[in-house]
């Protein structure tokens, strides 16, 4: 007689349970497009940035402090070893390959951390700090088109982001000025 009874509570029981973390992420981006105040915007962005940094297991987390931790101090080839080692452990792990692609921007491996946004941005293609730091090492290298690229596609995916509409404009003036 219980299991009738489970059936028909079965799709109430699936309403109760939480959603998953992309489904919460997916939802955070919705709001996102959807907002206009700018307060809201940034609080929002804080949380799909701790979505982004939570992996499910808590050695992965405490990992992920630690290397930025380490990061923040300047140890950037014990950083990236941190990082390498969260993607071992969990190769689908977009931040993962984030926190190691700003250690090797800022240790001026340009192609590895291309390499490691090119991967973030497979898992996570609308990561707006991927796309951003993109555009930052396209311009470094000289290369404005993909440069403009990469921040419209961030700007598409948080049109909330600080100065990427002044840096769109900027990069657009440039890449004007060299065709004439």
């Amino acid at each position: 007689m219980r299991f009738p009874v489970i059936l028909a509570l079965f799709p109430l029981l699936l309403l109760a349970m939480p959603a998953t973390a992309q489904t919460a992420v997916d939802t955070l981006f919705d709001k996102l497009q959807e907002t206009e105040n700018p307060i809201e915007a940034k609080q929002i962005e804080r949380k799909i940035w701790e979505a982004w940094s939570k992996s499910e297991s808590d050695t992965l987390d405490a990992l992920m402090q630690g290397g930025i931790a380490v990061m923040e101090k300047g140890d950037l080839a014990r950083a990236q070893d941190i990082f390498s080692s969260m993607i071992e452990l969990k190769p689908d792990f977009a931040e993962a390959y984030n926190k190691r692609a700003t250690v090797r921007f800022l240790a001026g491996d340009y192609p590895g951390s291309v390499a490691d946004i090119e991967r973030t941005l497979k898992l996570e293609p609308r990561h707006f700090g991927a796309l951003s730091g993109l555009g930052l090492i396209m311009e470094r290298l000289d290369n404005l088109p993909e440069a403009l690229r990469a921040y419209r596609r961030a700007l598409a995916a948080n049109p909330h982001l600080a100065d990427a509409p002044d840096k769109l404009k900027e990069l657009r003036r440039r890449i004007d000025a060299r065709e004439l």
